[in-house]
């Protein structure tokens, strides 16, 4: 497999004249699970929008294989996003996304069967737990190089984010996958990478008192 490697560097984001993020360097590469943490409103999901090119920063350097690029989302087949929220409009049918995505539906019902009967219905007929996972899925198992997932574990049982975070482990064999939850101890489980975001800044994580020497867990 091609080794790909992302890498957001220098990144400013001022929100209303108050610095979100001013001193931020993260890497992902193919092979790996790179998470983030920290407090809510810390500025993990700023960081992705900018790494995805849906949000610009003041300054910023988004580079794929050394390559800078203005903008991610305009590059095919480089990434795709898990925002916080349902994305995908509600009322197109399964199949649709399936085939809009390019993601073959007998693919998403070998993972979680529990689909194989929406296959004609609208997203809308689907409970709000139920849509977040859809979407978690089809955005892992689409074929490019980097996935981003912005909380993807909310609102699913717990049965299914053991199982998602199967899936990620084995997914990550062909891509690299930026993730973030406030659901901490899962982004733990499967980072290889880890950053915890905190006053704007970016910390590399190598281990669990690291977490607790910036204040982020109690001892």
């Amino acid at each position: 497999m091609t080794q790909n490697i992302l890498e957001a560097d220098s990144v400013y984001l001022e929100y209303n004249n108050r610095a979100i993020l001013s001193d931020v360097y993260v890497k992902a590469e193919t092979g790996k699970v790179t998470g983030f943490l920290g407090r809510n409103g810390c500025g993990k999901s700023s960081l992705m929008k900018v790494i995805f090119g849906s949000l610009k920063g003041n300054f910023q350097s988004v580079r794929l294989n050394k390559q800078y690029q203005p903008s991610l989302l305009l590059v095919s087949g480089a990434i795709r996003y898990l925002p916080q929220k349902s994305f995908i409009p509600k009322h197109l049918r399964i199949e649709q996304i399936c085939e809009l995505f390019q993601v073959p539906f007998i693919n998403i019902v070998n993972e979680f069967p529990v689909f194989e009967k929406y296959q004609q219905q609208k997203l809308g007929a689907l409970s709000g737990g139920e849509i977040r996972l859809f979407e978690a899925v089809i955005i892992l198992l689409s074929d490019v190089k980097f996935i981003i997932l912005d909380e993807p574990f909310s609102h699913i049982m717990p049965l299914h984010v053991e199982k998602l975070k199967e899936m990620i482990n084995r997914e990550k064999h062909q891509k690299g996958i930026i993730i973030t939850d406030h659901l901490y101890k899962h982004i733990m489980d499967v980072s290889d990478d880890l950053y915890l975001i905190r006053d704007g800044k970016t910390f590399k994580i190598n281990t669990h008192d690291d977490l607790i020497r910036h204040g982020y867990i109690l001892e």
